[in-house]
């Protein structure tokens, strides 16, 4: 009865921590652009040609993703209604799902303690925050691929097959790659390679294609190769060999993404690391597996040429379990020193991310500054607290302050920085100057990046502008054009005088031309 009220007690405190985090701030800001627009403009999309398939973005058939993200929206969309809270509701839940899960397995690989402090390292850490708030695939992929792996970790076969599939139906063959490696370099390190004749493949493998086949199959009966080439060739191949942005194609990439990601629990990981490397007694196959995981996503990504923040989602749900772990065991066995090590890091950690948000404030936008004062005096003070609890052995407050401070802290950026630099990273606002001076005629060129979140706010696809497009507008129709600030600034003189500037806000241009304009000095 006692272990009963245990585990609901930390239910309810996980429940309470995520859902404020992953809620309160869902619908409270516009989607950034490009990815948050893509899957909510396809979603919207698929509503409307009532074709559930084949996703399209501009009424044209779109391979980038397999389809279930777009089906969870199309159903959020379908039971709130068209918003932001609705597009990221899918990720909100899927946060919240993997803390829960996170929670549930800790506790039987390690021990109830260990469950939910790993899983309130998750939920608090900065980018698991920002993706569970976030209209993006990352989110769901990283809990189908967590269920499947911690499945196989509880010996739950046909969970583990199931998930997997669900994950190849969220992202693509990447979810069953990481499955097959981090599953067989586990068997490797750990001498269990018998294990396969336990794991019921057949009939596992028979349930993986049930679930994630129909739709590949019905694609390539639709689309041909069009479909294939597209989308395993480019989107999975290319991709991977080749940079998508040349400015992150470096190897060092996900350090200080996993350093500034993992925040504030950074000052714990390379002790919890260090600590499941050593482990030796009756956790070490568990720390083995959870390293192993955590590594071969590192590892790919790197290798990767295309980079992006979010892509090392799915390590921070072993990494949690390992810091949970790891704060457990110098707990219970009182290790003060480890403990003062790891508030001097946070100290360290703090001042460095102090240092960043106010070059942010000062470098990018200025009006930042209030907000980075009070979020940088709010570090500060933590730092300062997590220091003293730790002098005084204190552990409770020490992790306390750790959960209670960053909640606070993630506050204040969604309520006082966000708003300030909403403009600079969303078209939204945008769009409504753009109605304010468009004559519902004319034709309307948008660049690449602004045209997912431009068409989900207007209603109106545009024509995707290139350098070509600017001859076209030319030669004698009114046109405008949307296009990116420091892109019009690199342009001549002569032709900056052939267009009208209406709006320039952030960094975002609405320029307009009419017919008895022409282009000079092109060659």
């Amino acid at each position: 009865m006692m272990t009963n009220k245990k585990v609901w007690f930390s239910l309810l405190i996980i429940l309470c921590t995520a859902g404020i985090l992953m809620f309160a701030f869902l619908g409270t800001h516009p989607l950034m652009d490009p990815d948050e627009p893509v899957y909510a403009e396809t979603a919207r999309e698929m509503l409307q040609s009532q074709d559930f398939i084949s996703p399209r973005i501009y009424g044209d058939f779109w391979y980038d993703k397999p389809p279930l993200y777009y089906w969870l929206v199309a159903a959020a969309f379908k039971f709130f209604g068209m918003s932001e809270f609705a597009a990221r509701f899918p990720s909100a839940v899927f946060a919240v799902g993997g803390a829960v899960l996170v929670y549930v397995s800790g506790r039987k690989l390690f021990n109830e303690r260990a469950g939910l402090l790993a899983a309130l390292v998750l939920v608090t850490s900065l980018e698991y925050f920002y993706l569970g708030n976030a209209a993006v695939t990352d989110m769901s992929l990283t809990f189908f691929l967590t269920a499947a792996l911690l499945a196989f970790l509880h010996r739950q076969y046909y969970l583990l097959f199931g998930f997997a599939a669900l994950a190849v139906l969220t992202k693509g063959p990447v979810a069953l790659f990481f499955c097959g490696v981090i599953i067989l370099l586990y068997q490797v390190f750990t001498g269990n390679v018998k294990i396969l004749k336990t794991m019921k493949v057949v009939r596992g493998s028979l349930l993986f294609a049930a679930i994630a086949l129909p739709w590949y199959a019905a694609m390539y009966s639709f689309h041909g190769m069009d479909f294939i080439d597209t989308f395993l060739g480019f989107h999975n191949v290319t991709r991977f060999l080749q940079p998508e942005h040349t400015a992150g194609a470096v190897w060092y990439y996900y350090i200080p993404v996993l350093i500034l990601g993992f925040f504030p629990w950074s000052a714990f990981l390379a002790q919890a690391l260090f600590t499941g490397l050593k482990e030796k007694g009756e956790y070490y196959n568990t720390c083995v597996f959870l390293i192993i995981w955590a590594a071969v996503v590192f590892m790919f990504f790197s290798i990767s040429q295309t980079k992006l923040v979010s892509y090392i989602l799915p390590m921070y749900p072993p990494l949690a379990l390992l810091t949970g772990y790891y704060f457990d065991k110098i707990w219970a066995g009182q290790q003060y020193r480890a403990l003062n090590a790891a508030a001097v890091i946070f100290g360290m950690a703090a001042v460095f991310l102090i240092t960043g948000l106010f070059y942010a404030g000062a470098g990018v936008v200025v009006e930042l500054l209030p907000s980075v004062k009070i979020m940088a005096v709010l570090l500060a003070l933590l730092a300062v607290f997590v220091l003293f609890q730790s002098v005084r052995h204190n552990f409770r407050a020490v992790f306390t302050a750790h959960v209670l401070g960053m909640m606070l802290f993630l506050a204040l950026l969604m309520t006082h920085t966000l708003p300030v630099i909403t403009p600079e990273f969303s078209v939204k606002s945008f769009v409504d100057e753009f109605n304010q001076h468009y004559d519902r005629q004319a034709p309307v060129y948008v660049e690449k990046f602004y045209r997912p979140g431009f068409l989900y706010y207007s209603g109106m696809a545009g024509i995707e502008l290139s350098r070509e497009d600017l001859q076209a507008v030319a030669a004698g129709k009114n046109a405008y054009l949307v296009m990116k600030k420091n892109n019009y600034e690199k342009l001549s003189p002569e032709i900056q005088a052939q267009f009208q500037v209406l709006v320039i806000q952030a960094d975002k241009v609405l320029l307009f031309h009419e017919n008895n304009y022409r282009i000079l000095g092109e060659d």
